[in-house]
């Protein structure tokens, strides 16, 4: 029925609804119109090559009639945001459940998004001190409990393909070196702007449980100390002795890094005041790292006596004075002790009468260490004698006279050689046979032990482990897996078929 014919019922004709005037279009700028020249073309070509050939081929004076088509294609709409009609708690648990890779490009979306993915993340590392002076990390993300601004606080050059890792330190430099080191005093901010930037993050984040920071004073840390009641975990670069009164007032800090001085990069002192003012402001430590710090006999002992609770201590490139290890028995409840990259484990440990034991220590750990001194190691040894695990990688000086001296520890379950290429089979054998209570062995790229070397009584031992790992020689390990290959066999496997 048409529009105009009369009505069944009423026999009156049918009026047609007034004309829905179009929008007014919004004024496109210049993306958009560059994007709906390159749709419009796209659909023009479809639409000539949809044409019969008669069509799509014409004769070459003949020239189309381009604004109807053109008039005719229009751009699809946008599809609706069907996010927006959720909230955005509900976002926040649906965002919550996906793993934290899919943060970055789901941030990406709009800037809602961004805005809820930024409330989901709790850990920053800062490299642009901008950001955080601005106050936009605030707004960005408003629930951190970890911030890094060890990077932000340097000065180095992002765009350089240069990094060079020290320690715990790693750092983007130039070409041009300086004699004074890798990181010049000018190169690190001032410590009136570190400290404005910690009591920026005092102010902002009162829940905060993580930070490090280098180059920051007493008045800084001070702040962090009043704010933050709960900080756990405090890691500082470039700090000297006074410095550490600011975290007197952190009676929760439960794990400490210290780092003094990192060679090429920076120096600072840490002796033995430093270390008593930190164990008596801190007396709920659990863990203490320390990187580059001098002390003494005093320092370990003030921070055993004070910190009941500690039960892991590294010590990282210490520059620590003679008969530091006979202190070690002020800590009652110490676990684990690990000593890296120290040139030195105690210069002059004293008489063995003095030296006394840790009852409780059930591990020991020594990466990158010089253990060339007889009397230190069997010092070392004697104080950890009740240890349970003993971990070996990569020691300078581990000779077969140096390892015999860990055989003074009676109860070791577990062993872990590696790197050790002055120890031989023999030395081997001679300390693993002294342990009864073995359970556990890891020896890899140790080259100075022989498989062919192996006697019956330490095939026996092996047999008897609960678990075993054993790659001393990786040149032997390859022979054998090109031998199985049949590789270096002079092509007989490979060209026996080629033969008459």
């Amino acid at each position: 029925m048409s529009p105009n014919s009369p009505d069944r019922k009423s026999g009156s004709p049918k009026r047609s609804p007034p004309p829905v005037l179009p929008n007014r279009p919004r004024p496109l700028s210049l993306p958009d119109q560059a994007l709906k020249h390159v749709i419009m073309k796209m659909q023009l070509q479809n639409h000539l090559n949809s044409l019969s050939p008669s069509t799509a081929s014409p004769s070459p004076h003949y020239e189309p009639d381009l604004s109807s088509t053109f008039n005719s294609l229009t751009l699809d709409p946008p599809a609706p945001d069907s996010t927006s009609l959720l909230s955005d708690e509900l976002l926040l648990r649906i965002f919550s459940k996906l793993p934290i890779s899919h943060y970055l490009p789901n941030s990406l979306v709009c800037k809602r998004w961004l805005y809820l993915h930024g409330r989901l993340v709790n850990s920053v590392k800062l490299f642009d001190w901008g950001f955080l002076d601005s106050g936009r990390v605030f707004a960005r993300f408003p629930n951190l409990d970890d911030v890094d601004i060890v990077h932000a606080c340097i000065r180095s050059p992002r765009n350089s393909g240069i990094l060079v890792t020290r320690k715990a330190l790693t750092v983007h430099i130039d070409s041009l070196f300086s004699p004074n080191g890798l990181i010049e005093e000018s190169d690190v901010l001032k410590n009136s702007v570190v400290d404005h930037g910690l009591r920026l993050i005092a102010q902002s984040y009162p829940n905060l449980r993580r930070i490090a920071v280098i180059g920051a004073s007493e008045n800084g840390l001070v702040r962090i100390a009043e704010e933050c009641q709960i900080l756990q975990e405090l890691e500082l670069h470039c700090c000297g002795d006074l410095v550490l009164k600011g975290i007197s007032g952190c009676r929760n800090l439960q794990i400490v890094k210290l780092i003094g001085s990192v060679d090429g990069f920076y120096r600072a002192v840490i002796s033995d005041i430093g270390l008593t003012i930190l164990a008596q402001g801190c007396r709920r430590l659990v863990k203490l790292e320390l990187c580059g710090c001098e002390g003494s006999y005093d320092g370990i002992k003030a921070i055993g006596q004070c910190c009941q609770m500690l039960e892991e201590l590294t010590l990282s490139d210490h520059r620590m004075d003679g008969g530091w290890l006979a202190a070690l028995p002020f800590c009652g409840n110490l676990k684990t002790l690990m000593l890296q990259s120290c040139k030195s484990i105690d210069s002059s440990p004293g008489p063995d009468e003095h030296l006394g034991s840790c009852p409780t220590i059930e591990e020991l750990l020594l990466r990158r260490c010089q253990v060339r001194d007889q009397h230190a190691v069997r010092s070392l040894f004697m104080v950890c004698e009740a240890v349970r695990d003993i971990v070996l990688q990569d020691c300078w000086g581990l000779v077969d006279e140096v390892f015999a001296f860990a055989s003074i520890c009676r109860r070791v379950k577990l062993v872990a050689l590696e790197g050790c290429s002055l120890l031989t089979t023999g030395g081997l054998e001679s300390v693993l046979l002294c342990w009864k209570e073995l359970q556990r062995l890891r020896v890899v790229s140790c080259n100075n032990v022989m498989d062919s070397e192996i006697t019956p009584a330490l095939a026996t031992l092996f047999s008897v482990l609960k678990e075993l790992t054993w790659r001393p020689n990786s040149k032997a390990l390859l022979s054998a897996s090109l031998a199985e290959a049949g590789v270096g066999m002079k092509g007989g496997r490979f060209f026996k078929r080629l033969k008459p």
